[in-house]
């Protein structure tokens, strides 16, 4: 489709967290697996696809008003997602109610833009590698993900790859101090 970026809305690791996950990847004894560069590393909260110009800028406005409170995710398990192909990171607690709330206002949002998204229950995950085959024998250490932040992302096809380009970033609300305390 010309005229169109491949979208998505997504959280973006702290150096912290990247550098946690390049320690996991370079701990998975999968070699022919493609792993995903540690600058791509992120946690999709709403894919939208194919998007025109005008539908990306009323997005970028529609979600311009949506609060957040910050959210930590706990990832701590490894999973193979045999249809797609992929080895991921997932949380074995249910999602906090912070990001699936965030996930269906952002889905919410995109469809009052035209977009349709994926209406499946939102299930936080970390795709560590594509082309995977099997699930590894990884003991897995908790990573503490703390989300402070939203983005749109941009899938970007280059020379050597793909390419994830931040187009724009949203900042959750800071809950205030009590100043009687």
């Amino acid at each position: 489709m010309p005229n169109t970026s491949r979208l998505f809305f997504a959280l973006r690791p702290d150096d912290e967290t990247r550098q946690a996950l390049g320690r996991l990847s370079q701990s998975i004894p999968a070699k022919q697996f493609k792993w995903v560069q540690p600058h791509n590393l992120h946690v999709t909260l709403v894919f939208l696809g194919q998007v025109d110009k005008d539908a990306e800028l009323s997005i970028k406005q529609s979600v311009a008003d949506i609060t957040a409170q910050p959210f930590s995710l706990t990832f701590d398990s490894l999973s193979y997602w045999s249809k797609p192909k992929i080895l991921c990171l997932t949380c074995l607690q249910p999602a906090p109610n912070e990001a699936v709330l965030l996930a269906a206002t952002l889905a919410a949002t995109a469809a009052n833009c035209g977009l349709k998204t994926d209406t499946r229950p939102y299930t936080p995950h970390i795709t560590l590698a594509r082309h995977a085959r099997y699930l590894p024998e990884v003991k897995v250490e908790q990573i503490i993900w703390r989300a402070e932040a939203f983005c749109l992302v941009e899938s970007c096809s280059e020379p050597d790859g793909i390419r994830y380009k931040v187009l724009q970033q949203w900042p959750f609300i800071k809950p205030t101090a009590n100043p009687d305390q």
